[in-house]
């Protein structure tokens, strides 16, 4: 079985991403060309408690989210104003008014009309499910 490594001595792991493991392969007989210079890592990655299904569409949502942006501040991704459209606060509401009246405040600065963005979204969202991790009673 191999034995994790601890991510220190693994390469730095890129900008935005979430935790990274590591696994070193057991040694053998001979050893091989590339394991002299290192011991050969293949990376890892956990996901604990998620549907991948649901996942998948939360990935989905949010590029659409980031697309439409783009397009409702006619600008490019990096410039896009820092906000912040939390799906899993969305969720949380009660109703769709409340939902509508918060997105509309999170895009107060936006210059072009929102109403078909926002009415989308919450089309999107509709049947989602809550990403958060459950609290331990």
């Amino acid at each position: 079985m191999a034995a994790p490594c601890s991510p220190e001595s693994g390469p730095p792991a890129a900008a935005g991403t979430g935790p990274r493991v590591y696994f070193q392969s057991p040694p053998t007989g001979e050893p091989a060309a590339e394991e002299e210079e290192g011991p050969v890592r293949r990376q890892g990655r956990v996901t604990v408690k998620y549907d991948r299904k649901e996942l998948r569409k939360r990935l989905h949502l949010e590029e659409w989210i980031l697309e439409q942006l783009t397009v409702l501040y006619d600008c490019q991704e990096e410039e896009i104003p820092e906000l912040e459209i939390d799906v899993d606060e969305l969720l949380d509401m009660e109703s769709d008014e409340s939902r509508s009246a918060r997105v509309k405040e999170l895009l107060v600065d936006c210059y072009k009309p929102t109403e078909v963005f926002v009415a989308d979204l919450l089309d999107k969202i509709r049947g989602m499910q809550k990403l958060s991790t459950p609290q331990k009673k």
